[in-house]
């Protein structure tokens, strides 16, 4: 690290993705190197601030090479929807491990860990939860950012590696639903979220549900007030536009769950509509 808010080299996976993309701009302040990877291609570097290194995060001695000689990762790599098991596999359980072990033999003490809203999203949005809540994960993907949140608490219990994994809500320009309205995350408190989690000392393993601070909420980030996280922006902006929308049917999943459709996707490859 060269001061207490910027560090030399900073690695941010999945840059080639939605996030991704918008991260490669709002992450330079924060290092003098920002190096970025992806399976998918990516443009080339703008200038000396930026370093490509094209990485298959289910490549053990590539992911190890990807993370040699930073000071920490922003992991945001691997499929980031509902798909088959093994396409999940590789990407976001094997890739999750990779970069953990990859973080241990290098040196790394940080990470920042996107996990997702969807390792809870079969409990009900009637209800609050905070990060202690069990975990409910509502498909593949929610099981492997579950695992990813296990493996960031065994590193750190094992090896001291710090993480803060943000359960990320609906991180767009705007939202698109009535239920994004309480899961929205806009780019600048994401942001400012990752900020906080990389230069926040002694934060352990925390959760953090990433939320701006929006009307009606069904996540509370008491457990991770030592973060020093305050959201500025907010879904509300956007009520009456969403408000025109047709209204959800009260046995849709979006009506339901705090996960919404993800909860009735798959199983995958199944003949006719056996479940």
């Amino acid at each position: 690290m060269t001061d207490n808010n910027k560090m030399n080299r900073l690695l941010l996976t999945g840059a080639a993705g939605g996030l991704g993309k918008v991260l490669r701009e709002r992450l330079k302040p924060y290092a003098n190197v920002l190096r970025l990877s992806d399976i998918a291609a990516l443009a080339p570097a703008a200038d000396a601030h930026e370093e490509v290194v094209p990485c298959d995060l289910a490549d053990k001695a590539a992911v190890h090479a990807l993370v040699e000689g930073c000071d920490a990762i922003v992991h945001l790599g691997g499929v980031s929807v509902e798909r088959p098991f093994e396409e999940i596999l590789e990407a976001n359980i094997k890739g999750v491990f990779h970069i953990y072990e990859a973080a241990r033999r290098h040196g790394v003490k940080r990470v920042v860990f996107a996990s997702s809203n969807h390792v809870i999203g079969f409990y009900k949005q009637s209800e609050r939860i905070d990060a202690h809540a069990a975990r409910r994960p509502d498909g593949y993907y929610g099981l492997s950012k579950s695992f990813g949140e296990d493996v960031a608490q065994f590193y750190f219990d094992r090896w001291g590696i710090e993480t803060v994994s943000i359960r990320i809500g609906s991180s767009f320009p705007e939202p698109a639903n009535r239920r994004m309205m309480s899961t929205w995350l806009s780019y600048r408190d994401l942001t400012s979220l990752i900020e906080k989690s990389l230069f926040t000392p002694d934060v352990k393993h925390t959760v953090v549900y990433g939320m701006s601070n929006n009307r009606d909420v069904w996540w509370d980030n008491s457990a991770a007030a030592h973060l020093g996280f305050v959201a500025q922006d907010s879904s509300e902006v956007f009520r009456d536009k969403i408000e025109q929308q047709p209204p959800v049917a009260p046995t849709d999943p979006n009506a339901i769950y705090q996960g919404g459709a993800f909860t009735a996707q798959g199983p995958f490859g199944d003949s006719g509509n056996a479940r």
